[in-house]
This record gives structure tokens, C-alpha cells and sequence, in this order.
């Protein structure tokens, strides 16, 4: 007789929610399958430190397969999931060498989100997002690759256009990075160039809001913007960016339409569900709602389909955020979930999330922080930042080199992560003096 096989748990992403799934398995007796489109965890809420040159990629985005080595039960396969049969119970990859076919009897979609330019999908070559690596890395080049064409610019305008950096989104991820660059101009930069001031370079944030991190509530944004406005980033609120070119955006505000000259774009207003939403609920008929996240049970469940559940980013249940905790805690309750039907017990209960409050961080040493009514803003919100960040990291080698690099960015002034290449701003350039647009081919420097 075959011996019977165990359960088997696929999970879909490597993310807050799924990693935090798999951890939970660990001593469970069932075989988990994580497949991901990369080899990595990403901690993203510090993707704008490798932007600016504070951490390291490596820091802030550990391989999966290291995180999971001592889970023996968990086997990590890296593929882009492109089909789901839900009948079958197959989840369908690809990777570059062939498909992958993983049979499931649970699964968990911790697939999470992407940027969105709402429609204008055509912004992104000129104003790359903050959601990935490769983001931060081409992010990283083109910021500070725009000192070193300021540098070597002799006309003053076109000086003016690449020390000028514009972000579009007044949420966290923008005012962090905002705040950032602007700190970055002052003290790390400072008598590394011989032709430029750094302190000239203009930070502009847009926003089509009446303030900034408007989920803090009026008084921690009102500090937030005083921060911001102390290190000299204009703020341009009820301001909507209508078009995004190489050497420009366009702003519609309250005094009308504007364009303005800057070569680096960040994108940081707004954020979308995977598109493997849309695609698992046609499969399932369930509902996603605009940002294109499934409608589940209050279980994190699909409708008809106990066995798949919806986790993070993705799933839309009570207008909870798209945050890393909603992600996390979901996930372990999806696990867990799985471990009390193993041992018979097949009740659906409620996912209940447990709000951890929300911060941000506006400039060195200044953050805000809002928890169950309690407001902190300064330095204090700084300390209560840094230690939530570095619990989540993953790994006490990633805190403690962490801790080693703030303390040579905050309170020293080293940015040792600053290492990009020619390529990543002459493209460009030679693409303007071509009349190219980016999207167009790739350039090299020789061409």
C-alpha cells in the first residue's frame, strides 16, 4: 500500500504574510511549498534607506532560503505563478528553465501589492516607485547620480534641473524619502564636491491633499510638515501631477497648471493589489473591490473555497491597511488556522487584527508615531520607530549592522551604500539628445 502523504500548504509570495506563515508551520506536520517571484524577503519599509544610501540591498532583503533553513517542512521554489486550477488544486509557475505544477490541499495568497500611477503606467520609466529592490537600486543611481551630472554641468539652468528632485505622494513613503534626500544634501554630501553646493539642491513634494499623512490626523501632520519645511523640502499640497517626461512634471494646483524642470522623479502616490487578485477571483467568483483586492470571509477565506485563503495586501476585509502588520498577522492566523483543522477542530474563526499604530519617520532623528490615541512626535517617536523597525527585521545580523549604519549616517555622517552606475544617468541623457524616449531600447553610454 502507498504510504499516505501529508498535507500539503502551498503559499504564494515571501513576504510579511506568507514568511510569517511558513515560520508558524514549522513544527507541524505538513509540507509547505513558498514560491516567489524573487529570492528574497523585503523588509519595504526601509527601501528608502537603500535609496538614500544608509543601508545595504542585503539588509533589508535577506533570501528566503536563509530565513527558512532550519524549517525542514518548507521547501522554497522561485517561479511566477501565472495560473491557479482551482478544481485540480494546482498552483502553475514559470521560471526560466521550465513550469513548475504544485498540488495544494491549503493555500495561502500572500501575494501583496505594486505601485500604481493610476492609469498612467507610462510615468514609471521617468518616476520609478518604491517597491522593490530593483526600485530602490535605480532610485539610488539616478539620486545620486544627479549630484555628479550637476557636477560636471556647466549651464546653470540645466545645473538647477538635476540638483532639482520632485516626489509625488505625501503619504509615508514619501515624506521618508523627502526627508532623506533633503538630509542628504546637507551633512553626507557635504565637501565631496568641488563645482556644487549640495545644499542648493531643491526638494519638492506634491500632494493632492489638503496635508500630508492624513491617517496621522491633523496635529502629527502639522509637525511632520513643520519638519519638513525646517529642512528647507517645498511642500505643494492640493497639487496633482498631470504628466511626468524626462526633464519634467506637470502640476495642476491651485494657481493652475506649472511645469517644472528636474530630471529625478520619485513615485510614491499610490498602491494597487497583485494582479493575481482579478485572476483568483474569476477563478473563484469572488469580488475585488478598486485597488483590486479579493472581498474574504471573516476567516481570511475565499467564499465556497475553505481551503485558499487570502492574506495581506491582498485581501479587502473591513478597510483594514495595506500595512506589514495586517500582513503579518494574517498570515499566522491563516497557519493557524490550517494546524487547528489538522487536529480536528474545523470551526471558522474570525480574524482579528490587532492595531499596532502607525509611524514615520520625517528627518534625522524625528519621527511620529500614533497608537490607540497616543500621539509622539521628535525624537522620542524616533526611538519608538527605530525599535519596531529593527524587531521586524529578520536576522540579528541585519539588526545589528542596522544599528551600526544609523549610527554612522545620524550621527556621523557617512552614507557608505552609494555605489551605482554610469549608465543609470547617461541612458538618459543620451536619450534626451537623441529625441528617444527611454521605453524605446536600452542605451549604453558607447551608444
Amino acid at each position: 500500500m502507498a504510504e499516505p502523504t501529508r498535507h500539503r500548504v502551498v503559499i504564494i509570495g515571501g513576504g510579511f504574510g506568507g514568511l510569517f506563515a511558513a515560520k508558524l508551520l514549522k513544527r507541524v506536520p505538513v509540507d509547505v511549498t513558498l514560491v516567489d517571484r524573487t529570492n528574497h524577503h523585503l523588509f519595504q519599509p526601509l527601501l528608502y534607506q537603500v535609496a538614500t544610501g544608509i543601508l545595504s540591498e542585503g539588509q533589508v532583503a535577506p533570501p528566503l532560503r536563509e530565513v527558512l533553513r532550519r524549517h525542514e517542512n518548507v521547501r522554497v521554489e522561485l517561479g511566477n505563478v501565472t495560473a491557479i486550477d482551482i478544481d485540480e488544486q494546482i498552483v502553475h509557475a514559470t521560471r526560466p528553465f521550465g513550469e513548475l505544477a504544485i498540488p495544494y490541499d491549503s493555500l495561502i495568497v500572500a501575494a501583496g501589492g505594486n505601485g500604481t500611477y493610476f492609469g498612467h503606467d507610462e510615468f514609471s520609466q521617468f518616476a520609478p516607485g518604491m517597491k522593490t529592490i530593483d526600485d530602490a537600486l535605480e532610485l539610488r543611481g539616478r539620486i545620486f547620480g544627479a549630484f555628479e551630472m550637476a557636477e560636471v554641468e556647466q549651464d546653470e539652468d540645466a545645473r538647477r534641473a538635476w540638483l532639482t528632485f520632485a516626489v509625488i505622494g505625501g503619504g509615508p513613503t514619501g515624506v521618508e524619502i523627502a526627508g532623506q534626500i533633503a538630509e542628504l544634501s546637507g551633512r553626507p554630501l557635504k565637501k565631496n564636491f568641488r563645482a556644487i553646493d549640495p545644499k542648493s539642491a531643491r526638494v519638492l513634494l506634491f500632494d493632492g491633499g489638503e496635508q500630508i499623512l492624513t491617517s496621522f490626523g491633523d496635529r502629527l501632520s502639522g509637525k511632520a510638515a513643520h519638519e519638513l519645511e525646517r529642512l528647507g523640502i517645498e511642500l505643494h499640497l492640493k497639487s496633482r501631477v498631470t504628466d511626468v517626461t524626462p526633464d519634467t512634471v506637470v502640476v495642476s494646483g491651485p494657481d493652475g497648471e506649472s511645469r517644472v524642470a528636474c530630471h529625478t522623479k520619485v513615485w510614491a502616490a499610490g498602491v494597487a493589489a497583485s494582479p493575481l487578485g482579478r485572476m483568483l477571483a474569476e477563478a473563484t467568483g469572488a469580488e475585488v473591490d478598486r485597488s483590486g483586492r479579493v472581498a474574504v470571509l471573516a476567516d481570511c477565506t475565499l467564499p465556497g473555497h475553505p481551503e485558499i485563503f487570502v492574506v495581506g495586501d491582498l485581501m479587502a476585509l473591513d478597510e483594514l491597511p495595506g500595512v506589514a502588520e495586517v500582513a503579518m498577522q494574517s498570515g499566522i492566523h491563516a497557519a493557524r488556522t490550517i494546524k487547528r483543522r489538522l487536529g480536528g477542530d474545523t470551526e471558522a474563526k474570525p480574524f482579528k487584527y490587532r492595531d499596532l499604530g502607525s509611524m514615520a519617520t520625517v528627518a534625522r532623528f524625528r519621527a511620529i508615531v500614533s497608537f490607540k490615541g497616543i500621539r509622539v512626535a521628535g525624537f522620542l517617536g524616533w526611538l519608538m520607530w527605530a525599535f519596531v523597525h529593527l524587531t521586524f527585521l529578520t536576522g540579528f545580523k541585519n539588526r545589528f549592522f542596522a544599528v551600526f549604519q544609523w549610527v554612522l549616517a545620524f550621527i556621523g555622517r557617512a552614507r557608505n551604500e552609494r555605489t551605482f552606475t554610469l549608465q543609470q544617468v547617461t541612458a538618459r541623457v543620451v536619450a534626451k539628445a537623441a529625441g528617444i524616449r527611454p521605453n524605446e531600447g536600452d542605451l549604453t553610454p558607447e551608444q
